[in-house]
């Protein structure tokens, strides 16, 4: 199908405080009467995403955004339309959301929603929702492994969800120890840990995925089943093939200069802002960050940042 027969359409993720999101019903007389969905429309002629969505936020529910940020651009292919939608995480805005159109509204938790049936274009939407806005990567070969424990735990005490178990150098007897021993500081924690390794071993030490090397993901034909699966990208070439094999999220760097690779041409926010414009999955913007650059990083399309030495709290 051409581009010129695909449906663009701005869709957004209205979140509230407590991570609650806004699903709007279809009305009667439309496709999928009666779905579920994120509330959102197409694009009229020469208008662009965000100012669709605020057309269309307004026109629909009677709120004005005061704070969006683009995050997934997405294709779906229904029985009556192929479309694009190009999602935004909208964190602010002015007025109480309304069915201006007769629509009913819910607020829902997107690791559990409650309203049925949900549009099947928005399935994956929520599992991206479920990955928190820091990613931790472990720093045991340049600390010790001692001092990186002891600082694992105060991260992960301080609400750290994410953390890529990531020492190259380390035989495999010695990275076990650290992965036992880190996964139980995890313990009756929603923490999840991805081992930058094999699938099996990951499996074997009882991490909740896999984080591919960009070699690892140039060689792989398909992602593992049954884990989540994330790969480090630098370029649109590298993003597009983890779209493809909808892994669950992607780190792209470096953004900033780094001390760990001082030779890496830093991409800048301009560059990445430009890679992550159509961007079909989360991707964790890296590279000489700290948690003061997260809403940067989530304005120039990012849905986080990964951090290693500023993961990780004295």
């Amino acid at each position: 199908m051409s581009d010129a027969a695909i449906v663009r359409v701005a869709v957004a993720v209205l979140l509230r405080p407590d991570g609650r999101v806004l699903l709007a019903q279809r009305l009667s007389g439309t496709p999928y009467p009666g779905y579920w969905e994120f509330p959102g429309g197409k694009l009229e002629g020469g208008e662009s995403a965000f100012a669709a969505l605020g057309r269309e936020l307004d026109e629909e529910l009677g709120i004005t955004i005061l704070r969006a940020s683009p995050w997934l651009v997405r294709r779906y292919v229904y029985a009556h339309a192929h479309v694009e939608l190009h999602f935004f995480r909208v964190f602010a805005w002015r007025g109480e959301p309304h069915g201006r159109n007769g629509q009913a509204i819910a607020w829902q938790a997107p690791s559990a929603p409650e309203v049925a049936p949900l549009l099947p274009a928005n399935a994956p939407v929520f599992a991206a929702l479920g990955l928190p806005p820091i990613y931790g990567i472990s720093m045991a070969e340049d600390w010790g492994e001692e001092v990186f424990l002891q600082r694992a735990g105060k991260a992960i005490a301080g609400g750290l969800r994410l953390i890529e178990l990531r020492e190259k150098s380390w035989p495999t007897q010695r990275l076990e120890r650290l992965a036992q021993r880190l996964l139980e500081l995890t313990r009756d924690t929603p923490t999840r840990v991805l081992l930058n390794g094999e699938e099996a071993l990951a499996l074997r030490l009882g991490c909740a995925g896999v984080h591919w090397t960009s070699a690892a993901l140039r060689r792989a034909r398909e992602r593992p089943a049954g884990m989540l699966c994330a790969a480090s990208c630098h370029d649109e070439t590298e993003l597009g093939r983890a779209g493809e094999l909808e892994l669950d999220f992607a780190v792209l760097g470096p953004v900033k200069p780094t001390p760990s690779h001082p030779q890496a041409v830093p991409l800048g926010w301009a560059r990445t802002a430009s890679l992550l414009q159509r961007a079909r999955l989360p991707v964790y913007a890296l590279g000489g960050l700290t948690p003061a650059d997260l809403d940067t990083a989530m304005e120039h399309g990012a849905h986080g940042v990964a951090l290693r030495r500023a993961a990780w709290p004295l």
